[in-house]
């Protein structure tokens, strides 16, 4: 009787490789814009895994769930800061919901209408049962600022779990990127929430969309791998 070979371990490499082949043929599905929601009540039916882009207005949340889709004007993308005011729910393929959450930080609009933004975001991202991870997106060119850390401070206190994703990094350094990086992971080191890879991206030129979509399918996956 012959002997039997023993299965071959998968290595790191190739892991990483076939989740990122995953990723790109989930995002090559359709992606559908189903609703703005402007208050709780209006939330669609949680059927699937559920993640969250927040970030400062003109951070780039749209134009990075445009990149991921490969679809140039899926999310709105503006200049103008504030101009995203409804949280956003985009369905790709009835497996993943993306959700684009008004900016935070600024708005051309009066107080009391981005008071009203901020309540509705931050009560959605605590009170969200499927929601799997917020992605929050920070400007490589400017780090965090204070109006971040309260973001991921609530995050934290409402143990929702988070990711750091760096946009526009073709517009600086890689010196300076490296810089912003490092300061940014000793301060997520610190938080219990916080989610420890960062991932760089540039929605214009590409760069890390492979490794983010890879990110979000691997949520997808673990989540269809529990039913």
């Amino acid at each position: 009787m012959a002997d039997q070979q023993t299965p071959r371990e998968v290595t790191p490499e190739e892991e990483a490789a076939a989740l990122e082949e995953a990723g790109r043929l989930l995002f090559a599905k359709e992606c559908r814009f189903i609703m703005g929601m402007a208050r709780l009540d209006q939330m669609p039916p949680a059927k699937m895994v559920e993640v969250a882009f927040a970030g400062r207005s003109n951070v780039g949340k749209s134009s990075l769930i445009n990149a991921l889709t490969g679809r140039n004007t899926l999310a709105r993308a503006s200049n103008t800061p504030g101009r995203t005011q409804q949280i956003n729910f985009f369905d790709l393929d009835s497996r993943l919901m993306l959700v684009d959450l008004p900016g935070y930080g600024y708005a051309q609009a009066p107080k009391g209408d981005v008071e009203k933004w901020t309540r509705l975001v931050n009560d959605y991202l605590r009170g969200r049962t499927v929601l799997r991870r917020t992605y929050v997106l920070i400007d490589s060119r400017h780090g965090l600022k204070d109006v971040d850390r309260d973001v991921m401070t609530m995050l934290d206190k409402a143990a929702v779990p988070y990711q750091v994703i760096f946009t526009k990094i073709d517009k600086i350094k890689a010196s300076e990127l490296q810089s912003v990086m490092d300061a940014t992971e000793a301060e997520i080191k610190k938080r219990p929430a916080a989610y420890p890879i960062m991932i760089a991206t540039s929605s214009e030129k590409g760069t890390g969309i492979p490794a983010l979509r890879a990110s979000l399918t691997a949520l997808t996956v673990e989540q269809e791998t529990q039913r």
